[in-house]
């Protein structure tokens, strides 16, 4: 297979012979045009003094014909003819009647086939300002003619055709021949030589490139970053997204690491409670009593697991997109109010006042189920972390396109360092976990949470401070009308 760097070093010699090939044609038009003009005034300066000529011998003889009575055709006087034989060229005085009067002695060399050929095309030959040019096969030559108009004449002259060798406008000077076919393909070959050099310079980059981005991207060296040396300067910027990707991907691998550890952390103590709790049941010497309890914690952490085996399946479809929310108008005035009975049994548990101090009557489109599951997960929190005695507010607002959920409490709260981490997976504060049983919850609660709400096109956000409380607001659109 043909490489990347031939392919182009190709292109551009290609391309490069194209350019000039078009441009060499242009210049040698352009130059023909430029000797053909060059041609055309020389012809018409030679009438010009012609015509000069027959005006002056007017001015000083007359009549400037031939008197003889024994010539057949009219003819120029002798003493005009020996004038007008000094200029060299091609040069022809035709009478009013059509009739050349004089023939220079360029024109009298041709040979007859040439001459008819001569005076047929003369008589196509407009008046003035314009040329006419034809090949003379006797001499090999092109000759470009002029007319000069003799208007007014009193011997009887009607125009001169005056005209020059115009064979040297077709042919190629040596020195384009020289440029065309030694000193261009040189200059082509050289260009495309370092065409071929530079993107050599070019691949070799790329090619350290790639193999650096393959040591990294094995999955154990993510820590690592892309160099951008001097030579590299060229890809500044693929390096630079390529680095961007790379600490993303090293972030994705952490928070994977991370999920899998606190996943295997989270069931391995159920497991072992659920293990020893079987054991204990299967004794033949235990009482009926020990292994009925035994059985009923065995249950309570099969209970926990499943819970939490649910809530990583409902990350997992989320994190796929393939999760389906069963979308229809939820009026949020009851829903609130089912939630608000439910806590307040939660909180007269942990001796924690619950309280709705407002409520709207709002509708929005959404998954019934999953917005209770949201709104449940935020009062659970609160009444979990707040200390017994404290207080527990929640409600609903209405706004000109959008409807707010808030849950105030005056728990415990969170310090500045652990906030940003709220919404992670897994992750529960060193404060909360001393405070809170270890099996009190998995770290998942707020995950999930928002989840559900940027699932219904809305937000979910918090505010909180160490020993004040915290706040969290649910942000839901209104269903249209």
């Amino acid at each position: 297979m043909i490489s990347t760097r031939v392919t182009l070093t190709a292109a551009f010699v290609a391309g490069l012979v194209a350019v000039t090939v078009t441009l060499f044609l242009a210049v040698l038009a352009a130059r023909n045009d430029a000797v053909y003009h060059d041609i055309a005034l020389y012809a018409a300066a030679q009438g010009d003094l012609a015509a000069r000529v027959i005006t002056d011998a007017e001015k000083a003889e007359g009549n400037v014909m031939a008197t003889s009575d024994t010539a057949l055709i009219a003819l120029l006087s002798p003493n005009v003819v020996n004038r007008l034989q000094a200029l060299p060229g091609y040069i022809v005085v035709v009478d009013t009647m059509g009739r050349a009067v004089y023939r220079s002695t360029d024109v009298m060399r041709l040979q007859g086939s040439d001459m008819a050929t001569l005076q047929t095309q003369l008589r196509g030959l407009p008046s003035s300002g314009e040329a006419l040019i034809f090949t003379l096969d006797s001499l090999q030559e092109k000759v470009l003619f002029v007319s000069h108009s003799l208007a007014g004449n009193a011997s009887g002259l009607s125009r001169i055709a005056s005209g020059a060798v115009a064979t040297r406008a077709s042919t190629i000077p040596r020195e384009y021949l020289l440029d065309a076919l030694v000193i261009v393909p040189l200059i082509i070959g050289a260009a495309g030589i370092g065409a071929f050099l530079i993107l050599g310079r070019t691949q070799r980059q790329l090619s350290e490139i790639t193999t650096e981005v393959a040591a990294i991207t094995d999955g154990r060296s993510l820590h690592r970053r892309l160099a951008l040396s001097d030579e590299s300067t060229d890809f500044a910027d693929l390096v630079t997204t390529l680095n961007a990707m790379i600490s993303r991907l090293e972030t994705s691998f952490a928070g994977l690491r991370r999920f899998t550890a606190d996943a295997s952390h989270e069931l391995k103590t159920p497991l072992t409670v659920l293990r020893a709790d079987v054991e204990r049941a299967m004794m033949d010497s235990g009482h009926q009593t020990d292994r009925m309890i035994a059985l009923e914690e065995a249950l309570q952490e099969v209970r926990r697991m499943t819970d939490l085996v649910e809530s990583l399946l409902t990350l997992a479809r989320a994190d796929e997109g393939r999760f389906d929310l069963h979308r229809e108008p939820v009026e949020l005035g009851p829903l609130v109010q089912e939630v608000y009975e439910t806590a307040l049994i939660l909180g007269e548990a942990q001796g924690v006042t619950v309280n709705l101090p407002f409520t709207a009557d709002v509708i929005v489109m959404g998954d019934r189920t999953r917005l209770r599951q949201l709104f449940l997960n935020l009062v659970t929190n609160a009444i979990k972390y707040t200390p017994a005695g404290g207080k527990v507010e929640l409600g609903v607002g209405r706004h000109p396109d959008n409807v707010t959920f808030a849950v105030r409490d005056t728990g415990i709260g969170i310090s500045a360092a652990d906030f940003p981490h709220i919404f992670e997976r897994f992750w529960r504060a060193d404060r909360v976990r001393s405070r809170m049983s270890e099996r009190g919850g998995f770290g998942l609660g707020l995950a999930i949470s928002q989840w559900i709400a940027q699932a219904h096109g809305g937000t979910l956000t918090a505010s909180s401070r160490l020993g004040r409380g915290s706040l969290f607001t649910v942000t839901l659109p209104l269903a249209s009308d």
